[in-house]
């Protein structure tokens, strides 16, 4: 894997509430790394935190890549 490949990272803000959603996607929030909602937080650009991202894409908003 390149250097510059491995440096990626991709932003994500935490946007709706998961009231009323099911414990994966909680989970999926919670292995995300978010404590509150509107919080932004710097993750590694890998495909297990796009999964993750992808399961609760309807409650996070990408921010930033790099």
């Amino acid at each position: 894997m390149s250097a510059a490949k491995k440096d990626r990272t991709i932003k994500i803000q935490w946007v709706v509430s998961f009231i009323g959603c099911t414990r994966d996607m909680r989970a999926a929030i919670r292995g995300l790394g978010f404590r509150r909602l509107e919080q932004t937080v710097e993750r590694p650009d890998t495909p297990a935190i796009r999964g993750m991202v992808r399961k609760v894409r309807h409650l996070v908003k990408v921010v930033g890549e790099n």
